[in-house]
């Protein structure tokens, strides 16, 4: 059995710390002025709008079952994978312009987060369970 002495082990658990914090934290940009936070402000506008603008193409009327209810990635998380889902009914929502917009804003994000340094936790979302009520398609969970 081995035992590593305490000040070896402390600057060990030191090093461990400090990888851990250089891992989770974007590298400062070299020229981040006023100019470019303004930049990433307007461009975390557009992926709001964009957002928007999905979402207010899924129309959740329209279906009569749970199995014609559909949910459909939203936005692209840094570490990969949808932000989140947003549900629709197929039979009166204008599928491939919501499918159109949401790649639209996917790409748009994927960009956003690789020129920016953004970080992201790495859990896995699912999409939700869809069902309806009262007419409309609802997430279940």
């Amino acid at each position: 059995m081995t035992f590593v002495h305490r000040p070896a082990r402390d600057r060990m658990l030191a090093l461990l710390a400090l990888a851990s914090v250089a891992c989770a934290t974007p590298a400062p940009r070299s020229g981040d002025s006023v100019g470019s936070r303004a930049s990433r402000v307007d461009d975390t506008t557009r992926l709001a709008t964009l957002e928007r603008e999905a979402r207010s193409l899924a129309r959740t009327t329209g279906c009569d079952a749970a199995s014609s209810c559909r949910a459909a990635p939203v936005g692209w998380r840094a570490c990969g994978g949808p932000r989140s889902f947003v549900v629709y009914c197929p039979a009166s929502t204008d599928t491939v312009a919501l499918l159109r917009k949401l790649d639209e804003l996917k790409r748009a994000e994927v960009e956003y987060n690789d020129r920016e340094g953004v970080v992201s936790t790495c859990e896995m979302r699912m999409p939700p369970g869809v069902t309806t009520r009262g007419g409309s398609c609802v997430a279940t969970r």
